[in-house]
Order: structure tokens, then sequence, then C-alpha cells
């Protein structure tokens, strides 16, 4: 996934990114805004694979 499509107000960690392209990539963009929604809800500016694990759990994966 090119960095283009993250935000620039957020930083993914390079274990985020590898979580996030597990996810199909018709459900992906989806994923992405809602685990960076989570992040800005959660007061930080870095996004961890907790948050995918998150964000995951919350899609009911």
């Amino acid at each position: 996934m090119p960095d283009t499509e993250f935000s620039d107000d957020l930083k993914w960690t390079a274990e985020a990114k590898a979580k996030l392209k597990n996810i199909p990539y018709f459900v992906r963009g989806q994923a992405r805004v809602r685990i960076e929604q989570l992040a800005r809800e959660a007061e930080t500016e870095v996004v961890t694979v907790d948050l995918v694990e998150q964000a995951r759990i919350e899609f009911g994966q």
C-alpha cells in the first residue's frame, strides 16, 4: 500500500502496515480509515499493531 494512501497526521509502524496488508483489499481502505479513527480517539500519533488488532476485533474477524 503506497504511503500516499495513509493519513499525513498519523505515523504507521512497519508492523501495523504489514498487518493491514493481510486485510482483504476490498475492505482495506475502510479498515484503514477506521484504524486511523481509533488512533485519533486514543489521542495517539502512531498507529500500532494493537490498534490494528482492536479494529480487527471490532470488525468481527
